[in-house]
């Protein structure tokens, strides 16, 4: 069914004012509408779909009981606040999801005040809702903070360490945990339901409040039956709420658990929770892909997913990738090898392990987000001598720095991280670019770094980081599938390889996925070689050799540029006296904004076109 079809209530929602004079059933017919357009346009641009569509009534929800931005929402990963941008003045905007120059499918507070944080990592919602929280009280400032948080996100361990200090700091702090998927709590099926739905209520929380009042004001007796009250509640809430004790011993009022689809009861909970002076966590049960029949039933395919068919729900690309490739080879190096094990933090299908996930059961761990423990808990299975490979985002491996070099480096253990979405990502923008990896672990003593150029150098360069270097080893490859490597080239397990006549006077540096796009530059270069690296960190001090006779040296790499390969082979160039002149073509401290991947390399400079010109002009300057 078309938006069309509908009265078309969306049509005239232009901020979130406009909710407040809809009634629950407009505000039902609402949530359809939103969700329609939410799926025809993630068809189109590709997105976070399946979170999305089970948030709608609560954000609508949220949007009705809340005056943002005064009352500040902060969404957690911060990928699920579709419905939040087309509610508050991004709806025609919201056509452009994804796409260069276009909305990003984050929050990002560029785009509009009720934006509260850019937001694409998970787990911080909390932390970041109890400073705000805490700095509104201290200025003496109204409203609410609102920290929207999934189940999921409750894996890391940075929303348990903000939990611990709500009772301490957060007088107007709201906690939504939003779950979707694992069971928090175990409840006593209707009679849980009936006295959240009583303790939710207006009536109930104003008779209360008006009772304690009146017993407050009788001498010592009043006392004695308020504290009575109060403990046969607590015995009470804890015979039946059972989940319930755990969040009201950090000090919440705790409500839950709320049908996240009922408008109203969603309402209901989130006015009494609006009334309170001290922090409280509401507690919702959701459906992943609310409303659309293929998300519902495979909402891991459509957590993130890129252009599909609506009718089918079948994406519109697909086949082999890096992740897919990394997979495959971990597999067939499992069967021959009972110490291989792997690790994820929530991204299995992602990294291209479901296949060793069901093959090796027993070998297969995902630790939910939790980066830190999953780099932890990999040297636990080092130490005892199994060979662990932890498949992570490069943007996520960020998370555990400490642990690399404390758990991982300074012990000595062999641990591979196959660092996946490296460089360029494309559509999901600033948080998720991963240009940062070079750069941190080149700061880690010890540890070795591959750069694919196709899935056969992938292979041969995972199983030579099993068994033959030593400590730790990142492999790292791009998102995406591989063009096809130039046929005369072949890996052999080089540090680096020089390709053409090394006596001409310009060379091309680069590794990893700028290989192939740097070799068709230099078809159509007269004086140019290429020096192609594969082993990223250490550097083969025989690549400065190879650059001796150089006299233009023009260094390609998708990567932030301080700290950079490319940065320490300049270094290496001016200790041994190189005069070559040196231009780093990478990233100058910025954040990569949204585009597609080509648009992105081509923006940088780094396309077949831009490495021709780069050469081609650096000669004529210099001659």
């Amino acid at each position: 069914m078309k938006r069309d079809d509908f009265t078309a209530i969306l049509d005239n929602i232009n901020s979130p004012k406009d909710l407040k004079k809809l009634n629950n059933s407009e505000l039902e017919q609402l949530c359809c509408e939103i969700r329609q357009y939410i799926v025809e346009t993630v068809s189109q641009t590709g997105g976070h779909l399946a979170s999305n569509l089970g948030v709608v009534e609560l954000t609508v929800a949220l949007h009705k009981v809340f005056n943002s931005p005064n009352d500040q929402m902060v969404f957690d990963v911060g990928h699920q606040c579709y419905t939040h941008k087309i509610l508050t003045g991004r709806k025609d905007a919201f056509k452009t999801l994804r796409t260069e120059n276009g909305i990003s499918g984050f929050t990002r507070p560029v785009e509009s005040e009720h934006d509260i944080f850019s937001s694409g990592h998970s787990s911080v919602s909390v932390s970041q809702a109890l400073g705000l929280a805490k700095a509104k009280e201290i200025k003496g400032e109204k409203g609410k903070v609102i920290a929207i948080i999934g189940d999921g996100s409750l894996t890391g361990g940075l929303a348990y360490e903000a939990l611990n200090s709500c009772d301490d700091f957060g007088g107007n702090l709201i906690v939504i945990v939003n779950d979707n998927n694992m069971s928090i709590s175990q409840n006593i099926g209707t009679m849980s339901k009936h006295l959240t739905t009583v303790r939710t209520s207006k009536e109930y929380f104003t008779f209360k409040s008006r009772v304690r009042r009146a017993l407050s004001k009788m001498p010592k007796l009043g006392a004695q039956i308020n504290r009575f009250i109060t403990y046969i509640n607590g015995r009470l809430r804890r015979s039946i709420y059972y989940n319930a004790t755990f969040f009201e011993d950090l000090g919440f009022r705790y409500y839950g658990p709320i049908d996240g689809h009922d408008i109203e009861s969603l309402i209901s909970a989130l006015e009494t929770a609006k009334a309170h002076t001290h922090p409280v966590l509401v507690h919702i049960n959701t459906v992943k892909g609310k409303g659309y029949a293929p998300a519902e039933q495979n909402p891991t395919q459509f957590h993130g997913i890129g252009k599909f068919d609506i009718e089918t729900g079948k994406p519109l690309s697909g086949g082999d990738n890096f992740s897919s490739a990394f997979g495959k080879t971990l597999c067939e190096l499992a069967a021959k090898d009972s110490r291989i094990c792997c690790i994820t933090a929530a991204m299995a299908e992602g990294t291209g392990l479901s296949e060793f996930a069901s093959k090796y059961p027993n070998r297969f761990f995902d630790v939910g987000i939790a980066e830190q423990h999953a780099v932890t808990f990999a040297s636990g299975l080092a130490k005892n001598g199994m060979v662990p490979v932890f498949a992570v985002y490069s943007t996520f491996l960020q998370r555990a720095y400490d642990q690399l070099i404390h758990d991982v480096a300074m012990q000595g253990l062999k641990i591979i991280f196959g660092v996946d979405r490296a460089g360029f990502v494309g559509e999901d923008g600033e948080s998720h670019q991963g240009i940062f990896d070079v750069s941190y672990l080149n700061t880690v003593p010890d540890m070795n770094i591959y750069a694919p150029a196709d899935y056969n150098e992938l292979a041969l360069m995972l199983g030579k980081s099993i068994y033959h270097d030593k400590g730790a080893v990142a492999i790292r490859y791009p998102r995406g599938g591989a063009e096809s490597v130039t046929n005369f080239y072949n890996y052999d397990k080089a540090d680096f390889a020089v390709i053409g006549d090394s006596s001409k006077p310009s060379c091309i540096v680069c590794y990893g996925r700028e290989f192939q796009t740097c070799y068709e530059a230099l078809e159509q270069l007269d004086d140019a070689f290429l020096i192609k690296i594969n082993r990223i960190k250490p550097l083969n001090p025989q690549i400065v050799d190879a650059l001796q006779n150089a006299k233009h040296i023009y260094f390609f790499e998708e990567s932030i540029k301080s700290g950079s390969v490319g940065s320490v082979l300049s270094e290496m160039l001016e200790e041994r006296g190189v005069s070559a002149s040196f231009k780093h073509i990478a990233i100058i401290d910025e954040f990569v904004k949204q585009a597609s991947v080509s648009r992105q390399i081509e923006i940088y400079g780094m396309d077949r076109q831009s490495v021709i010109n780069e050469v081609l002009n650096g000669e004529e300057n210099k001659a």
